[in-house]
Protein backbone atom coordinates (compact mmCIF):
# COMPACT_ATOMS: atom_id res chain seq x y z
CA UNK A 1 0.00 0.00 0.00
CA UNK A 2 1.30 3.46 -1.27
CA UNK A 3 2.32 5.28 1.91
CA UNK A 4 -0.29 8.94 2.50
CA UNK A 5 1.62 11.82 1.63
CA UNK A 6 2.16 14.26 4.34
CA UNK A 7 2.30 17.88 4.90
CA UNK A 8 6.11 17.28 5.89
CA UNK A 9 6.62 15.72 2.36
CA UNK A 10 5.26 18.95 0.80
CA UNK A 11 6.97 21.17 2.59
CA UNK A 12 10.57 19.04 1.91
CA UNK A 13 9.73 19.08 -1.78
CA UNK A 14 8.70 23.16 -2.26
CA UNK A 15 11.94 24.00 0.15
CA UNK A 16 10.28 25.93 2.57
CA UNK A 17 9.07 25.23 6.69
CA UNK A 18 6.07 22.75 7.42
CA UNK A 19 4.32 26.06 9.07
CA UNK A 20 5.25 28.25 5.56
CA UNK A 21 3.49 25.00 3.89
CA UNK A 22 0.50 25.08 6.16
CA UNK A 23 -0.25 28.26 5.86
CA UNK A 24 0.52 28.91 1.92
CA UNK A 25 -2.36 25.95 1.45
CA UNK A 26 -4.44 27.75 3.65
CA UNK A 27 -4.35 30.74 1.46
CA UNK A 28 -2.80 32.77 4.07
CA UNK A 29 -2.53 36.60 3.18
CA UNK A 30 1.01 36.66 4.90
CA UNK A 31 3.16 34.24 2.28
CA UNK A 32 4.71 35.37 -0.55
CA UNK A 33 3.62 34.67 -4.32
CA UNK A 34 7.52 32.74 -4.60
CA UNK A 35 6.45 30.37 -2.11
CA UNK A 36 2.74 30.26 -2.58
CA UNK A 37 3.75 28.57 -6.03
CA UNK A 38 6.36 26.35 -4.93
CA UNK A 39 3.64 24.99 -2.46
CA UNK A 40 1.25 24.34 -4.84
CA UNK A 41 3.45 22.85 -7.59
CA UNK A 42 4.93 20.18 -4.99
CA UNK A 43 0.94 19.48 -3.36
CA UNK A 44 0.06 18.88 -7.15
CA UNK A 45 2.91 16.61 -7.79
CA UNK A 46 2.53 14.54 -4.98
CA UNK A 47 -0.99 14.45 -4.29
CA UNK A 48 -1.21 15.81 -1.27
CA UNK A 49 -5.13 16.37 0.24
CA UNK A 50 -5.39 18.82 3.42
CA UNK A 51 -7.54 17.47 6.12
CA UNK A 52 -9.38 20.49 6.67
CA UNK A 53 -11.08 18.52 9.55
CA UNK A 54 -7.93 18.07 11.31
CA UNK A 55 -7.04 21.72 10.62
CA UNK A 56 -10.05 23.12 12.68
CA UNK A 57 -8.71 21.63 16.03
CA UNK A 58 -6.18 24.49 15.90
CA UNK A 59 -8.61 27.17 14.09
CA UNK A 60 -11.74 26.18 15.73
CA UNK A 61 -13.40 26.04 12.07
CA UNK A 62 -13.23 24.36 8.72
CA UNK A 63 -12.33 25.69 5.14
CA UNK A 64 -16.25 25.21 4.64
CA UNK A 65 -18.85 27.28 3.67
CA UNK A 66 -22.22 25.54 4.54
CA UNK A 67 -25.26 26.29 1.66
CA UNK A 68 -28.78 24.86 2.59
CA UNK A 69 -31.39 25.48 -0.26
CA UNK A 70 -34.86 24.36 -0.56
CA UNK A 71 -33.94 22.43 -4.05
CA UNK A 72 -30.86 22.12 -6.88
CA UNK A 73 -33.34 21.02 -9.60
CA UNK A 74 -34.91 24.08 -9.61
CA UNK A 75 -33.15 26.62 -11.94
CA UNK A 76 -33.55 29.90 -9.11
CA UNK A 77 -31.57 27.94 -6.77
CA UNK A 78 -28.72 26.88 -9.32
CA UNK A 79 -28.16 30.12 -10.05
CA UNK A 80 -27.77 31.54 -7.09
CA UNK A 81 -25.57 28.68 -6.03
CA UNK A 82 -23.56 29.27 -9.49
CA UNK A 83 -22.91 32.62 -7.96
CA UNK A 84 -21.79 31.62 -4.33
CA UNK A 85 -19.41 29.06 -6.53
CA UNK A 86 -17.76 31.55 -8.64
CA UNK A 87 -17.19 34.21 -5.96
CA UNK A 88 -15.75 31.99 -3.52
CA UNK A 89 -13.83 30.20 -6.43
CA UNK A 90 -9.77 31.08 -5.13
CA UNK A 91 -10.32 32.35 -1.75
CA UNK A 92 -9.41 28.86 0.20
CA UNK A 93 -12.73 28.45 0.86
CA UNK A 94 -15.33 24.94 -0.48
CA UNK A 95 -18.78 25.15 -0.68
CA UNK A 96 -20.58 21.94 0.41
CA UNK A 97 -24.64 22.00 0.44
CA UNK A 98 -27.63 20.83 1.54
CA UNK A 99 -30.81 20.36 0.76
CA UNK A 100 -34.06 20.12 2.36
CA UNK A 101 -36.53 19.73 -0.25
CA UNK A 102 -39.30 22.08 1.52
CA UNK A 103 -39.17 19.73 4.96
CA UNK A 104 -38.59 21.84 7.89
CA UNK A 105 -37.19 18.38 10.06
CA UNK A 106 -34.91 18.09 6.94
CA UNK A 107 -33.45 21.45 7.62
CA UNK A 108 -32.99 21.26 11.24
CA UNK A 109 -31.26 17.67 10.07
CA UNK A 110 -28.71 19.44 7.37
CA UNK A 111 -28.17 22.50 9.99
CA UNK A 112 -26.99 20.35 13.12
CA UNK A 113 -24.57 18.42 10.68
CA UNK A 114 -23.01 21.52 8.91
CA UNK A 115 -22.81 23.20 12.44
CA UNK A 116 -21.08 20.33 13.67
CA UNK A 117 -18.39 20.82 10.76
CA UNK A 118 -17.48 24.29 12.50
CA UNK A 119 -17.98 26.02 8.67
CA UNK A 120 -16.16 29.35 8.24
CA UNK A 121 -19.60 30.62 6.74
CA UNK A 122 -23.18 29.53 6.25
CA UNK A 123 -25.44 30.74 3.36
CA UNK A 124 -29.38 29.85 3.92
CA UNK A 125 -32.08 29.88 1.94
CA UNK A 126 -35.31 32.59 3.84
CA UNK A 127 -35.21 34.22 6.58
CA UNK A 128 -38.39 31.97 7.92
CA UNK A 129 -37.29 28.89 9.66
CA UNK A 130 -39.05 26.62 12.32
CA UNK A 131 -38.00 27.60 15.75
CA UNK A 132 -35.48 24.28 16.37
CA UNK A 133 -33.45 25.88 13.16
CA UNK A 134 -33.67 29.40 14.01
CA UNK A 135 -32.21 28.86 17.56
CA UNK A 136 -29.16 26.77 15.62
CA UNK A 137 -28.45 29.40 13.74
CA UNK A 138 -29.23 32.12 16.38
CA UNK A 139 -25.86 30.53 18.06
CA UNK A 140 -23.63 30.51 15.22
CA UNK A 141 -20.27 32.59 15.75
CA UNK A 142 -19.16 32.47 12.14
CA UNK A 143 -20.87 34.76 9.08
CA UNK A 144 -24.42 34.11 8.76
CA UNK A 145 -26.13 35.16 5.49
CA UNK A 146 -29.46 34.79 4.71
CA UNK A 147 -30.89 34.54 1.09
CA UNK A 148 -33.44 35.26 -1.45
CA UNK A 149 -36.18 37.17 1.28
CA UNK A 150 -36.04 39.92 3.22
CA UNK A 151 -39.37 40.45 4.30
CA UNK A 152 -38.64 39.33 7.73
CA UNK A 153 -36.39 39.94 10.67
CA UNK A 154 -32.55 38.57 9.91
CA UNK A 155 -30.34 36.92 11.87
CA UNK A 156 -27.16 38.31 10.78
CA UNK A 157 -26.70 39.32 7.30
CA UNK A 158 -29.34 38.95 4.71
CA UNK A 159 -29.60 39.43 0.92
CA UNK A 160 -32.69 39.43 -1.50
CA UNK A 161 -35.70 40.51 -2.53
CA UNK A 162 -38.60 41.81 -0.70
CA UNK A 163 -41.37 39.49 -2.28
CA UNK A 164 -44.18 41.47 -1.27
CA UNK A 165 -43.60 44.44 -3.06
CA UNK A 166 -42.86 42.01 -6.20
CA UNK A 167 -46.30 40.43 -5.91
CA UNK A 168 -47.42 44.40 -5.63
CA UNK A 169 -45.68 45.19 -8.39
CA UNK A 170 -47.17 42.40 -10.62
CA UNK A 171 -50.81 43.37 -9.47
CA UNK A 172 -50.50 47.00 -10.42
CA UNK A 173 -49.35 46.37 -14.11
CA UNK A 174 -51.92 43.96 -14.50
CA UNK A 175 -53.97 46.36 -13.36
CA UNK A 176 -52.46 49.05 -15.84
CA UNK A 177 -52.67 47.17 -18.49
CA UNK A 178 -56.59 46.73 -17.97
CA UNK A 179 -57.12 43.73 -16.40
CA UNK A 180 -60.22 43.53 -13.77
CA UNK A 181 -60.49 39.68 -13.54
CA UNK A 182 -57.59 37.83 -12.35
CA UNK A 183 -56.87 34.42 -11.20
CA UNK A 184 -54.27 32.84 -9.64
CA UNK A 185 -52.45 29.30 -9.12
CA UNK A 186 -50.11 28.66 -6.84
CA UNK A 187 -48.17 24.64 -6.00
CA UNK A 188 -46.35 23.89 -3.04
CA UNK A 189 -48.54 26.25 -1.51
CA UNK A 190 -48.60 25.42 2.34
CA UNK A 191 -44.49 25.21 2.50
CA UNK A 192 -43.30 27.54 -0.08
CA UNK A 193 -43.69 31.03 2.41
CA UNK A 194 -42.21 33.13 -0.20
CA UNK A 195 -44.86 32.23 -2.91
CA UNK A 196 -47.26 32.96 -0.24
CA UNK A 197 -45.30 36.57 0.86
CA UNK A 198 -45.80 37.03 -3.37
CA UNK A 199 -49.88 36.60 -3.14
CA UNK A 200 -49.95 38.46 0.02
CA UNK A 201 -48.67 41.36 -1.83
CA UNK A 202 -50.55 40.85 -4.89
CA UNK A 203 -53.39 40.66 -2.72
CA UNK A 204 -52.77 43.52 -0.92
CA UNK A 205 -51.95 45.98 -4.18
CA UNK A 206 -54.95 44.42 -6.00
CA UNK A 207 -57.43 45.66 -3.10
CA UNK A 208 -56.08 49.02 -3.16
CA UNK A 209 -57.11 48.98 -6.55
CA UNK A 210 -60.22 48.12 -5.76
CA UNK A 211 -60.30 44.66 -7.15
CA UNK A 212 -59.78 40.85 -5.26
CA UNK A 213 -58.50 37.66 -6.90
CA UNK A 214 -61.46 36.41 -8.56
CA UNK A 215 -60.56 32.82 -8.72
CA UNK A 216 -57.70 30.41 -7.12
CA UNK A 217 -56.15 26.96 -7.26
CA UNK A 218 -53.62 26.22 -4.82
CA UNK A 219 -52.03 22.65 -4.40
CA UNK A 220 -49.24 20.98 -2.16
CA UNK A 221 -48.25 19.08 -5.78
CA UNK A 222 -45.12 20.23 -6.94
CA UNK A 223 -44.38 23.00 -9.24
CA UNK A 224 -44.37 22.13 -12.91
CA UNK A 225 -45.35 22.87 -16.15
CA UNK A 226 -47.62 19.87 -16.32
CA UNK A 227 -48.95 21.15 -13.34
CA UNK A 228 -49.61 24.59 -14.52
CA UNK A 229 -51.77 23.60 -17.61
CA UNK A 230 -53.87 20.84 -15.46
CA UNK A 231 -54.29 23.91 -12.72
CA UNK A 232 -55.04 26.51 -15.75
CA UNK A 233 -57.42 23.98 -17.33
CA UNK A 234 -59.70 23.55 -13.59
CA UNK A 235 -59.62 26.97 -13.14
CA UNK A 236 -60.54 28.09 -16.49
CA UNK A 237 -63.35 25.65 -16.17
CA UNK A 238 -64.82 27.06 -13.13
CA UNK A 239 -63.89 30.86 -13.90
CA UNK A 240 -64.18 30.84 -17.80
CA UNK A 241 -64.71 34.72 -17.82
CA UNK A 242 -60.73 35.67 -15.97
CA UNK A 243 -58.87 38.00 -18.13
CA UNK A 244 -55.68 37.47 -16.86
CA UNK A 245 -53.97 34.72 -14.93
CA UNK A 246 -50.99 35.32 -11.90
CA UNK A 247 -48.56 31.92 -11.38
CA UNK A 248 -46.52 31.41 -8.37
CA UNK A 249 -43.77 30.94 -10.84
CA UNK A 250 -42.68 30.65 -14.73
CA UNK A 251 -43.14 26.67 -15.12
CA UNK A 252 -46.78 27.08 -14.04
CA UNK A 253 -47.64 30.12 -16.27
CA UNK A 254 -45.58 28.57 -19.22
CA UNK A 255 -48.09 25.18 -18.46
CA UNK A 256 -50.83 27.54 -18.66
CA UNK A 257 -49.76 28.80 -21.80
CA UNK A 258 -49.69 25.44 -23.45
CA UNK A 259 -52.99 25.05 -22.38
CA UNK A 260 -54.54 28.12 -24.12
CA UNK A 261 -52.84 27.01 -27.24
CA UNK A 262 -54.01 23.78 -27.30
CA UNK A 263 -57.90 25.42 -26.61
CA UNK A 264 -57.63 28.40 -29.00
CA UNK A 265 -57.75 31.10 -26.31
CA UNK A 266 -55.97 34.33 -27.09
CA UNK A 267 -53.18 35.31 -25.61
CA UNK A 268 -52.60 37.97 -23.99
CA UNK A 269 -55.98 39.51 -25.49
CA UNK A 270 -58.27 37.50 -24.32
CA UNK A 271 -56.27 36.38 -21.11
CA UNK A 272 -52.96 37.80 -19.69
CA UNK A 273 -50.66 35.18 -18.20
CA UNK A 274 -47.79 36.18 -15.65
CA UNK A 275 -45.03 34.31 -13.84
CA UNK A 276 -41.75 35.01 -11.78
CA UNK A 277 -38.39 34.47 -11.61
CA UNK A 278 -37.86 35.66 -15.35
CA UNK A 279 -36.19 32.21 -16.11
CA UNK A 280 -34.50 32.12 -19.99
CA UNK A 281 -36.79 29.75 -21.08
CA UNK A 282 -39.63 32.36 -21.16
CA UNK A 283 -37.95 34.60 -24.52
CA UNK A 284 -38.64 31.37 -26.06
CA UNK A 285 -42.20 30.36 -25.18
CA UNK A 286 -44.39 30.97 -28.80
CA UNK A 287 -46.46 33.82 -27.05
CA UNK A 288 -44.29 36.67 -24.75
CA UNK A 289 -45.69 36.57 -21.05
CA UNK A 290 -45.49 38.36 -18.06
CA UNK A 291 -43.15 37.55 -15.67
CA UNK A 292 -40.75 39.31 -12.42
CA UNK A 293 -36.92 38.80 -13.26
CA UNK A 294 -35.18 38.51 -9.88
CA UNK A 295 -30.79 38.71 -9.41
CA UNK A 296 -30.39 35.20 -8.49
CA UNK A 297 -26.73 34.89 -9.46
CA UNK A 298 -26.49 38.44 -7.81
CA UNK A 299 -27.77 37.77 -4.25
CA UNK A 300 -25.04 34.71 -4.05
CA UNK A 301 -22.28 36.58 -5.38
CA UNK A 302 -23.25 39.54 -2.45
CA UNK A 303 -23.81 36.40 -0.12
CA UNK A 304 -20.22 34.92 -0.78
CA UNK A 305 -19.34 38.17 -0.37
CA UNK A 306 -20.71 38.88 2.81
CA UNK A 307 -18.79 35.25 4.29
CA UNK A 308 -15.31 36.30 2.58
CA UNK A 309 -15.70 40.02 4.63
CA UNK A 310 -16.74 38.18 7.50
CA UNK A 311 -19.59 40.80 7.36
CA UNK A 312 -22.06 40.93 10.48
CA UNK A 313 -25.39 42.60 10.74
CA UNK A 314 -25.68 43.81 7.02
CA UNK A 315 -28.66 43.91 4.68
CA UNK A 316 -28.74 44.57 1.37
CA UNK A 317 -32.40 44.51 -0.17
CA UNK A 318 -32.00 44.06 -4.33
CA UNK A 319 -34.31 44.90 -6.45
CA UNK A 320 -37.03 42.56 -8.74
CA UNK A 321 -37.73 43.90 -12.32
CA UNK A 322 -41.33 43.24 -13.74
CA UNK A 323 -41.35 42.06 -17.86
CA UNK A 324 -44.88 42.62 -19.38
CA UNK A 325 -44.93 42.57 -22.89
CA UNK A 326 -47.40 44.75 -24.97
Amino acid sequence: MARKVTLADVAATAGVSKMTASRALRGAADVSKSSLGKVQKAADQLGYVANPLAASLSTQRTQLVGVVVPSLTNTVFAEMVTGIAETIEGSGLQPVFGVTNYNADTEVDVLRNMLSWRPAGLIVTGVDHPDTAHALLSQTTEPLVQVMDVDGDAIDNCVGISHRQAGADMANALYAAGRRKIGYICCTQSYDIRARKRREGFEEALHLHGCDIAAMKRTNAPSSVPAGRELTRQLLTEAPDLDAIYYSNDDLAAGGQFHCLAEGIPIPDRLQLAGFNGLDFVEALPVPMATTRTPRREIGQLAAKMVLDRDAGRTTVLGSEVLFPR
